[in-house]
């Protein structure tokens, strides 16, 4: 079967830099930093104050007031980037077959907080209570589920649940999918609200989060003073057609996606494997699927997350997969702007690397200050950079294992 061409042709976003996909972009060009004191809940007596908060976010700008009480955050965040893909994109789906569109959306957590609220609810007022809307808003699928509403889609509705790798999955399978010709359009990528207690205190009591409270040296991949990722929230939502598609009704184009790789370590339920294979071989199989050979890749987007085992083994990895070229190669985390976005993240990053690509600008690795030998590659310290690019990659790492790689090629027309 003849594998069909796919490229980018609308973007959503709400991150902790901004509340659409410019104003994110824009504020990663500059080298700001989202991070900054919880604001969602008092945190005295905690051990971690520190979020990349999504601020100003107002849903009944986008979504009528009597829904946005049964969506959860996530989902509102995932409905509202959906929304400004298709119009960015000018696509209409009254002008398509609703049945070749499909909708992939990822959240690792879903409606955390508000299994939270109805757990202190049940407990206060009896279990039979609880919000009606308690399951139909929570479950992680439902933000795929609303964005299919919202935009009329009738194709294949899923989620992947993935931890850290759910949004880089969600927008490899939409690119098969099409590609192998199932679809002719998908509305792809994740979203993730989770600065609650609960998750805050889960992941402080693992020893993932770190304790820092200044912003400045908080989450601060590939640097030697790591200790930790910072917690995100956020959502970004990609719209990819089949090329002649996209063609045929005089769409602008971001980039094409040309590779695909999705791995399990298979070894521990958070760490990651230590020789670096499983992310390693994720990069491989995307540059394999793409038919790219590797010297050729100039910018990776990296998972780094500002723990000392994954920036180290996926440092390990790239150089095992470009061999000598990794020296050549840009490798910068925009987790150091955004936060580690858990389910969102994978999309978030696969966004930017699509315009560094567009705009042949590398983000910076920003807060970079203590040089660390495992992490030796050239990480766009503290100031991105014009690169004329011509192939990109972005790599996501998750717990369980999880692995995935998604592999660009800049649009020349």
């Amino acid at each position: 079967m003849e594998r069909r061409r796919v490229v980018i042709t609308g973007l959503g976003a709400v991150t902790p830099l901004g509340l659409t996909a410019p104003e994110s972009w824009q504020a990663v060009r500059k080298g700001a930093c989202g991070i900054g004191p919880i604001t969602r809940f008092d945190t005295t007596g905690m051990k971690v104050s520190l979020a990349a908060e999504v601020k100003g976010f107002d849903p009944e700008r986008y979504i009528p007031k009597p829904e946005t009480k049964r969506m959860g955050r996530f989902t509102q965040f995932a409905v509202a980037c959906a929304r400004e893909a298709l119009a960015d994109a000018g696509f209409r789906v009254e002008d398509a077959n609703a049945d070749r569109c499909g909708v992939i959306v990822s959240s690792g957590i879903g409606g955390l907080s508000i299994t939270e609220e109805e757990h202190d609810r049940g407990m206060a007022r009896g279990w039979d209570r609880v919000s009606p809307f308690f399951i139909p808003s929570g479950i992680c699928n439902m933000a795929a589920g609303q964005v299919a509403i919202a935009a009329g889609f009738r194709g294949m509705c899923s989620c992947p649940v993935a931890a850290c790798t759910g949004g880089t999955n969600a927008v490899g399978d939409a690119f098969h999918y099409i590609r192998d010709g199932y679809a002719d359009v998908c509305l792809c990528g994740g979203t993730e609200s989770a600065v609650t207690p609960l998750a805050v205190g889960g992941f402080t009591s693992m020893r993932a989060l770190t304790q820092a409270e200044d912003p400045s040296r908080a989450s601060i991949p590939f640097d030697g003073e790591r200790s930790g990722f910072v917690l995100g929230e956020g959502a970004a939502v990609l719209l990819l057609e089949e090329l002649e598609q996209a063609r045929q009704r005089g769409a602008k184009i971001y980039a094409e996606i040309v590779g695909y790789g999705a791995t399990c370590d298979a070894y521990h339920m958070t760490a990651p494997r230590p020789d670096g294979s499983g992310g390693a071989k994720a990069m491989a199989l995307a540059l394999l699927d793409g038919a790219v050979p590797a010297e050729l890749v100039g910018y990776i987007n990296a998972h780094g997350t500002s723990t000392h085992l994954n920036d180290a083994i996926e440092t390990a990895a790239v150089k095992a997969v470009f061999g000598d070229h990794a020296r050549r190669l840009a490798v910068s985390s925009t987790k150091s702007m955004t936060g580690h976005m858990l389910g969102a993240a994978g999309a978030v990053e696969a966004m930017f690397t699509a315009l560094a690509l567009r705009d042949g600008f590398l983000p910076a690795t920003i807060n970079y200050r203590v040089p660390d030998g495992e992490c030796d590659l050239d990480v766009v310290p503290n100031e991105g950079r014009a690169a004329a690019v011509e192939y990109a990659m972005s790599n996501s790492l998750g717990f369980g294992g999880h692995n995935g790689s998604i592999l660009f090629k800049r649009w020349e027309g």
